[in-house]
């Protein structure tokens, strides 16, 4: 698979190590922590998300998942299901199998492929195997969808085949590789198309819905990309905030990123509780 160009995200290597090394920053005891460490925990820096775990083994495949980006993504999908005029079961677990094919596994290993972001040792062999297999497992199940439902589903499914590689290996110089392609492919898409398999049609709600999936992905876009631009390319974070009571507070990286990986965490489970009280309201 071509990628056509390095990622801006990701460190430039040189023998095999990246320009930028990051030391872990260990906590001081809990006793011995400022206010402002309480208030904002020192993260390990080396980490190049906050979810990620140790490299290695296991580990690094439960990190290319994406754990709590991969819900969000598959709340909106049972946000969509749930939204639908009809609800139907079987076709929703469908959708989800197949997103999670897609997203899950295979756009989030054909990133990892595009300039290891998460620096995982997963060989690039295998990264192309899920790559590929995990896309064409979703395409499968959508054109069976599609003998089931309508012919119609099979535009969603092309639209998944193509913007999965397109968005995470930068096709055409990176030109879907943005915010919006972001909100319309991770969010915008997974919602619409559970919420056609059910309904077999776009109504209202699917109207509203897609705008309000759409901002709340556009979110997540400009919070996620502040917090990896500073684990994967800040150097250092210097400097204090002097307020008005004339309190003086230490700013360094710990403190940049604690409020948006905070907030990402929170939007993740609280996307996700709504998608779910969504559906129960329809059982």
């Amino acid at each position: 698979m071509k990628v056509e160009k390095r990622r801006r995200d990701v460190p430039k290597a040189r023998g095999g190590r990246t320009d930028i090394e990051f030391r872990p920053v260990r906590d001081p005891a809990p006793g011995n922590r400022t206010a402002t460490e309480r208030l904002y925990p020192r993260r390990d820096a080396a980490r190049p998300a906050f979810y990620a775990l140790a490299r290695g083994g296991w580990r690094d495949y439960l990190t290319l998942l994406h754990p709590p980006y991969t819900l969000w993504h598959l709340s909106y999908v049972m946000l969509g299901a749930a939204l639908a005029p009809t609800l139907r079961a079987d076709r929703l677990a469908a959708t989800l199998l197949a997103f999670f094919l897609a997203v899950g596994i295979s756009a989030h290993a054909l990133d990892e492929l595009n300039g290891r972001p998460l620096q995982t040792r997963i060989p690039r062999s295998a990264l192309i195997g899920l790559g590929i297999g995990g896309l064409v497992g979703a395409i499968l199940i959508g054109m069976i969808g599609a003998v089931f439902t309508s012919p119609w589903l099979l535009a969603f499914v092309a639209f998944g085949a193509f913007i999965a590689p397109a968005y995470n290996l930068e096709w055409l110089h990176g030109r879907f590789h943005s915010d919006f392609w972001f909100a319309i492919g991770w969010g915008v898409f997974p919602f619409l198309a559970a919420y056609y398999a059910s309904a077999e049609r776009l109504g209202l709600s699917a109207l509203f819905g897609a705008i309000a999936v759409y901002a709340l992905s556009s979110a997540q876009r400009t919070l996620s990309r502040r917090a990896r631009t500073i684990r994967r390319q800040a150097r250092s974070i210097e400097g204090r905030a002097v307020y008005a009571d004339g309190t003086v507070e230490d700013i360094d990286s710990a403190w940049a990123l604690s409020a948006d990986e905070r907030a990402l965490k929170v939007l993740a489970g609280a996307i996700f509780t709504i998608s779910l009280a969504a559906l129960f309201a329809r059982v």
